[in-house]
């Protein structure tokens, strides 16, 4: 099992009302770079949220979610300090509740 990191917010405070396109694109070119594979993902009404273990974490955060999930901690504390109102955590996947890390609950576009 990965241990994997994620910020966590409403929609519309991660895609909307602040520069999280910006930072992700910067930390993309930034990889590319350093020849390094991206650790990092941005997931639409996370499935991971369904867990029942995660309950109280969905219940704090405005619903239509979105989180950026990496296998990096120390990328999501600089999210964190960037970003300010997020929810931060952690959680092991694959597992029985959380059989994919990276699954969207949202429709296909």
């Amino acid at each position: 099992m990965q241990t994997y990191y994620y910020v966590l917010a409403s929609r519309k405070y991660i895609l909307e009302e602040e520069p999280t396109d910006e930072a992700l694109r910067e930390r993309q070119r930034y990889y590319k770079e350093q020849e390094k594979e991206l650790d990092f993902w941005l997931v639409h009404q996370p499935a991971f949220l369904e867990a029942p273990e995660m309950a109280a974490i969905k219940a704090k955060c405005p619903q239509p979610a979105v989180a950026i999930v990496s296998t990096n901690p120390q990328f999501v504390s600089w999210l964190k300090l960037r970003l300010e109102y997020v929810i931060t955590g952690e959680f092991q996947a694959p597992s029985a509740t959380i059989p994919d890390p990276l699954a969207s609950l949202a429709p296909a576009a």
